[in-house]
């Protein structure tokens, strides 16, 4: 996998201001239109969308000039970057570029551009706000238009009727080139989606309904590319054997789709929290033969703040990858801060009323305070730490 150098020291210039929306457009040997499409897509970002948000070219596999082009607008325009992959697969690109990703909405489209952007801003706003999980672009509501032979609107409304009776699904249009999902969402589903080619879209939305994800739906304008690259009917079969894969994959109790719910936080910050209390209980005492008990409560603390952040970055909130690292050890020290404050202020406490306490009363109280700190840094975790921000106008 490949990344244009011009964008890549642009990207590590804005390492800690990420876009809120990342925009992947797949291509294979688009050289013709992909120049047109791209200024297109950027000018329309610039003058139009209220948002922050990054352009990112994925290629896969091009053999004509797709790639070089690529480069050359990355290197050019400032929100646009340039992937490489050599294996072809558009299911494969995406999960390429979206696993990458350090913004908070994750969105594609294809590169002719059918769907008329201003549907852009409809179907990303529902997953900035928090509304919903993820949105499609539908050309099966009565409120879209759409301009396409009757070849292919027949397709796609059997291929989607197929969804509805065999899977079940409660989406309306399973293949529409223009979807987004949440980043954290993005994080549980990926990992689960087996195809990398055209079925991926459905695959991941049929995931997404069985772990009862929210998806938003937005009619939109479409008029059909003429000169689609798209081979209807070797990806009409393809599409139908991975229904058949999906049904015998669900009837055998595969995949188990781990929500992120309230109650398995909780669970994962509690047992993390054990943990930590007992490591920094060991430290404290270790610490308190050398030195007095104000600093060896600031270091045990620190010690297993920075332990705790980690752990619960990875297992209780499911954040993957190194982006926002720092950022969220920052955040977590700040909490930190306000820890260190609850237990020094119970050491305070404690010496007004015993001057001369043992260790072991003295980690009693600390203790105590450290339950209240607990509950403060939970809830500031979840809230403040590792919730998908909002991005502003």
């Amino acid at each position: 996998m490949t990344l244009a150098a011009a964008p890549t020291r642009r990207l590590a210039a804005r390492a800690y201001e990420p876009p809120a929306v990342e925009i992947v457009v797949p291509v294979l040997d688009e050289a013709a239109t992909l120049e047109r499409s791209i200024r297109r897509l950027d000018a329309y970002l610039r003058d139009s969308f209220p948002f922050t948000a990054r352009i990112t070219i994925a290629d896969n596999g091009s053999t004509d000039g797709t790639w070089q082009l690529a480069t050359e607008l990355a290197s050019e325009l400032r929100a646009v970057r340039a992937m490489r992959l050599e294996e072809r697969g558009r299911g494969r690109a995406l999960k390429a570029v979206w696993s990458d990703s350090d913004a908070q909405v994750l969105a594609y489209m294809d590169v002719d551009l059918s769907t008329d952007l201003a549907a852009l801003l409809p179907l990303v706003a529902p997953l900035l706000s928090g509304h919903s999980d993820l949105a499609i672009g539908t050309r099966l509501h009565r409120g879209a238009h759409v301009v396409r032979g009757a070849k292919r609107e027949l397709i796609s409304r059997s291929y989607n009727a197929i969804l509805h009776v065999v899977l079940g699904a409660r989406f309306s249009d399973a293949q529409c080139g223009f979807k987004a999902i949440r980043a954290d969402r993005a994080r549980e589903l990926l990992p689960l989606v087996r195809d990398r080619a055209w079925f991926f879209d459905t695959e991941l939305l049929v995931l997404a309904q069985r772990a009862g994800l929210r998806i938003h739906e937005v009619p939109v304008d479409w008029t059909d590319d003429p000169d689609s690259r798209v081979a209807i009917f070797s990806t009409a079969v393809a599409d139908l054997k991975g229904v058949a894969r999906l049904v015998k994959d669900f009837r055998a109790g595969r995949p188990a789709c781990r929500r992120s719910t309230f109650r398995r936080q909780v669970l994962s910050f509690a047992a993390i929290g054990v943990l930590s209390t007992l490591s920094y209980a060991a430290l404290y005492l270790a610490l308190r033969q050398g030195v007095g008990a104000q600093a060896s409560n600031a270091l045990a603390l620190l010690i297993t703040a920075i332990a705790n952040t980690a752990a619960n970055r990875r297992f209780t909130f499911d954040v993957r990858g190194s982006h926002g690292t720092v950022r969220h050890q920052a955040q977590g020290l700040a909490v930190f801060g306000l820890a260190l404050a609850l237990s020094a202020g119970s050491l305070r406490l404690l010496a007004a009323v015993d001057p001369s306490p043992s260790h072991l009363v003295e980690l009693a109280a600390l203790i105590v305070a450290g339950a209240l700190a607990t509950a403060l840094r939970f809830l500031l975790l979840r809230s403040w730490v590792f919730r998908t921000q909002r991005a502003a106008p």
